[in-house]
């Protein structure tokens, strides 16, 4: 039996999108045996969304006429193990099979028995002749084939990235080889190469004289004060906490020391703080640093040249004698005391200096003698441009990987690599020991942070690479994952969970997505995670662990450029990546080339699927620009778009989820390869069939829990049915219409398809929000309220969450600190502008091609600065509205007078009232009026200008005005209250809009 080529497969008709979600979102908080913890990759998919999606390509429909009976008959005997009561028909079985692959996407079943006999069952109930072999040509850290391993399918796997491919050598093939007992071997030989570490570099951490251990050192770098008179040292703390949990506060705190023969200087005592305002705020701040001698501020750029002279400033000076004279400052060490429970702390000594001395003394004497294959046993590997997108530590003197870390950290570094080389091990041990260094290495390097419990928080918190002002130095052993041995007993933990594979394994090469090595018509699932356009530098950030990694396993086949010998660093040339920095051939990586490179993979993919097989592409990027290129390649490649099915894989609370459009799902597109005899369609019937399908899928989403951006990006999969069908789409006049153009042009062949799919989107929105279908065609409803109006629904609606659980206070950043993974001076904490935000690209889409000129509302409704628009927050309008008296003035005057004509005498078409008394000065007009740059023609009071008066005349208090205000809105007519209700039901829960809009509307008399 084969599936007729002309059977749908599941995923082409229906998913589970909820239950996915919610396992896939759920598993960002698995640690312990979870694949992720064997060793960083940025942007990996979650097992549960691959394995429910793979599930959903591998099965056919059986609802379809072309689906197999012998299918239908085996997939009941394989689901009576898990599931009960499989009704009779072909849509009891399709439920039965969609409520199987949700629950499998649970974590806590992926190992359950029942539950792989089951899947791998059904796959080969749909495919008897020969496992399906699933292929993924940007494998990255695996999930994929890792999970068609898991199915009982063949995995290819190719990555460019020579790391990735040992991550994926591992996970693929290692493990499924050797199963759980390669476990116990990789930590017998961990544990002899951490012995013999700590042997050789016992002295250079030693214990305190009581017996105490240390386990964390804090250090800060520092620069000198510029001032005349001063001189004084500048420690770049940023935060002076040392422990912050309710079990455990402990602080520093300075204070100045004159001195007759000298600069004054800052000395440090420990203490135990009763209140968050006993604690110093920091002395740097966004690179500014701030004498605490003098007050006098270094700028950034002295800061900058600095840091520069000391290469970074994460080493410290020492003179002939063996004394610190400059250079990175130990603030404190953390340490722990057998016998006692929890972390203690204590001040530097100057034997903690005399230890770090002999580290870089030891550490010249390693690194003049260089590596049998003439490597410097220091990484001094350049880092790359600075202006490669997330580095910036490279303006602080850092050129060398080498210079990401301090001198006992690279000694304990190359230790550990010398020993892991030379330990008594297969191949396959020391590779996971590779990983487990690459683990331990991102936390001992001088990118780490100090967490609240005073553990160490590993470099690359997101992706990028900042500098960080403090950071903690971390020891070998400790048992966490900061900790050499906690890295091992983690990979070890992931290679016993890691038995998943019946009989195959599978194959891992490094490899060019678009030049595949395997022959045509050979693959039954194409199935990846390509790059997201200019998101993640993935080549620059992995030569982090690139240059150790070759050094721990020198020669190993994997770990070297394929298509440059003489690059010493991970393939850059062939990454396709949008990175106009970078030049291949002599042209930059714009977005012409990444549409380029994408569309030769995704022909290259076509190629290698057979003729009845299935594609699936992930992406989840949130600028329609990375969008549109991404379309544009495979459309070019030469696929179909066949389904599109949102699955939450991030939660709403992580930093890029605050206040902004960030996306909680990944869009997985299904897709078939398009015939060569294609035909040509015609542009009126897929302008016709356009809001129908894109209507269809928001109602269908909208029922999964997809809200905003989610949804919006999510629509453009079946839109995208219609369009790639066709060889290509042409006018009434024979030309042809682009997928993407420019969106501000009326021709349809120059303005492109993808504008009227934003554009149909957006209706679609508005009718929502503001009105059903029937009251827009009646009413106009999206016609009637004001351009404000309109912008401010679709701007609301595009920032819902998904999974509906955002904050409102994580939402408006009212009065919160900007958080980030890093302490680079363009993200150090700061007081963050209150409002939602949207890409510009985004709100543009939507607002050109409904008549909303976002011009002539900057700095009325919104503001936009490097390329974000916020949406102002109603306090931030309220001098607008009411003019320097505030609401406060306006309103006790409003209920002293009231009415003028039947109109309130709010706004500056009406007449401007005089306020009188209250503490002002007798007859002073009120200046109502905005600026004639900011009203920009739209003097008259909106409707929108109307419900923030009255949300700011409930905030505070006015009673009597509010209900004249009302009054005179209901007399006016019924878009007051509908707009009102339908903003009330966009903001997000706990928000102050929500709350003043709803005790407002509970003043509407009835």
């Amino acid at each position: 039996m084969t599936l007729p080529k002309e059977c749908k497969r599941l995923a082409e008709v229906d998913f589970p999108i909820a239950t996915v979600s919610r396992h896939a979102v759920r598993e960002k908080s698995i640690r312990h045996g979870h694949p992720s913890t064997l060793h960083l990759w940025w942007a990996r998919r979650p097992l549960a969304a691959c394995r429910a999606v793979l599930l959903a390509l591998l099965l056919p429909d059986p609802c379809d006429p072309h689906c197999p009976d012998e299918f239908k008959s085996q997939a009941r005997a394989a689901l009576q193990g898990v599931l009960r009561g499989v009704g009779d028909g072909n849509m009891d079985l399709r439920q039965a099979l969609l409520r199987f692959i949700g629950d499998f996407a649970n974590w806590d079943l992926a190992a359950n028995e029942a539950y792989l006999k089951a899947g791998r069952e059904l796959v080969r109930a749909a495919h008897p002749e020969e496992p399906p072999l699933v292929v993924d040509p940007f494998a990255g850290g695996g999930s994929i084939p890792l999970e068609a391993l898991r199915l009982g399918c063949e995995a290819f796997a190719s990555d460019l990235n020579p790391v990735a491919c040992l991550i994926l050598k591992v996970m693929l093939e290692d493990i499924p080889r050797h199963g759980p007992e390669l476990a116990e071997e990789v930590r017998r030989a961990g544990a002899e190469v951490k012995v013999a570490a700590e042997e050789s570099l016992a002295k250079f951490y030693p214990p305190d004289p009581d017996g105490a251990r240390p386990v964390v050192y804090l250090w800060t770098r520092a620069v000198r004060c510029e001032a005349p008179n001063c001189g004084a040292e500048i420690p770049l703390v940023r935060s002076f906490w040392l422990g912050n949990t309710p079990r455990r506060r402990r602080a520093l705190r300075y204070r100045v020391v004159r001195s007759e023969k000298g600069p004054p200087r800052v000395e440090f005592d420990i203490f135990q703080p009763r209140a968050e305002a006993e604690v110093h705020d920091g002395i740097v701040s966004r690179a500014r640093a701030t004498c605490p001698c003098c007050g006098v501020v270094l700028p950034p750029e002295r800061v900058r040249a600095q840091l520069a002279a000391q290469r970074g400033g994460a080493d410290v000076i020492f003179d002939e004698q063996g004394r610190r004279a400059g250079g990175a400052r130990l603030l404190a060490v953390v340490t722990l005391q057998e016998g006692e429970v929890g972390r203690s702390y204590r001040l530097p000594t100057a034997d903690d200096y005399q230890a770090v001395w002999r580290a870089q003394q030891r550490l010249a004497e390693v690194t003049a003698q260089p590596l049998p294959n003439s490597l410097s046993p220091v990484p001094d590997e350049l880092l790359p441009p600075v202006r490669t997108l997330g580095f910036r530590v490279q303006r602080y003197g850092m050129e060398q990987w080498s210079d990401l870390f301090t001198a006992r950290q690279k000694l304990a570094m190359v230790t550990l690599v010398q020993q892991t080389a030379s330990v008594d091990a297969t191949d396959a041990i020391r590779r996971v020991l590779a990983c487990a260094l690459g683990v331990f290495a991102r936390s001992c390097n001088g990118n780490a942070r100090l967490r609240p419990d005073s553990s160490v928080a590993p470099a690359f918190g997101m992706q990028t690479l900042p500098i960080t002002w403090t950071f903690p130095e971390t020891v070998l052993s400790g048992g966490r994952s900061e900790n050499f041995d906690g890295a091992v007993g983690t990979s070890a933990s992931v290679v016993a969970a890691g038995k998943i594979a019946e009989v195959h394994r599978g194959q891992v090469q490094v490899g060019d997505a678009t030049a595949s090595p395997l022959p045509g018509q050979t693959a039954s699932v194409w199935f990846t995670d390509p790059p997201y356009y200019d998101a993640v530098p993935y080549a620059d950030l992995s030569d982090f662990f690139f240059v150790w990694l070759k050094r721990a396993l020198p020669g190993h086949p994997l770990l070297r450029d394929p298509f440059d010998a003489g690059n010493q660093l991970t393939p850059k040339a062939r990454e396709a990546v949008q990175d106009e920095i970078k030049r291949v051939n002599g042209r930059p990586k714009d977005r012409a080339f990444f549409e380029e490179t994408m569309g030769r993979a995704f022909a290259e993919g076509r190629r290698v699927l057979k003729d009845d097989g299935v594609g699936c592409v992930v992406f989840a990027h949130k600028t329609t620009a990375g969008w549109e290129a991404l379309l544009s390649g495979m459309i070019h490649g030469g696929w179909i778009i066949t389904g599109s099915w949102p699955i939450a894989t991030e939660s709403s609370t992580r930093l890029r989820a605050r206040d902004s459009a960030a996306l909680a799902t990944s869009v997985h597109l299904v897709c078939r390869p398009r015939p060569a005899e294609a035909p040509v369609g015609d542009w009126e019937d897929v302008l016709r069939a356009l809001p129908r399908r894109v209507g269809d899928w928001m109602e269908r989403l909208q029922g999964e829990g997809v809200r905003g951006a989610d949804l919006v990006f999510a629509c453009i999969g079946p839109a995208l049915e219609i369009y790639s069908r066709y060889s290509k789409v042409v006018d009434a006049e024979e030309r042809e219409i682009p997928l993407g153009g420019d969106p501000e042009a009326t021709e349809p062949h120059r303005r492109g398809y993808l504008a009227y799919v934003w554009e149909v989107v957006g209706r679609a929105a508005l009718e929502q929000v503001l009105g059903t279908a029937e009251a827009a065609a009646r009413n106009g409803a999206a016609g009637v309220l004001e351009e404000d109006a309109r912008l401010t629904a679709l701007f609301l609606w595009t920032l819902q969450s998904t999974d509906g659980q955002a904050d409102a206070g994580d939402a408006t950043g009212a009065g919160e600190e900007e958080e980030d993974a890093g302490e680079e001076e363009e993200k150090t904490p700061r007081k963050k502008a209150a409002g939602y935000r949207l890409v510009y690209d985004v709100a543009r889409r939507f607002a050109q091609p409904l008549g909303i000129h976002l011009s002539e509302w900057e700095g009325r409704i919104i503001e936009t600065e490097k390329g974000v628009v916020r949406l102002l927050p109603v306090a931030e309008r309220a001098k607008q509205l009411f003019g320097e008296e505030s609401a406060g003035a306006v309103a006790t005057d409003m209920e002293e007078r009231s009415f003028r004509g039947g109109q309130l005498a709010l706004f500056p078409e009406m007449e401007v009232p005089q306020v009188r008394g209250r503490g002002r000065k007798a007859g002073r007009a009120l200046a109502a009026d905005v600026s004639d740059e900011a009203l920009h023609g739209h003097r008259e009071a909106t409707t929108l200008d109307r419900i923030h008066a009255a949300m700011l005349l409930q905030k505070a208090g006015r009673a009597n005005a509010l209900r004249a205000l009302l009054e005179a809105e209901q007399d006016r007519g019924p878009d007051f209250l509908r707009l009102a209700n339908a903003l009330s039901a966009l903001y997000p829960r706990g928000s102050e809009e929500k709350r003043l809009l709803d005790a407002m509307l509970l003043a509407v008399p009835r």
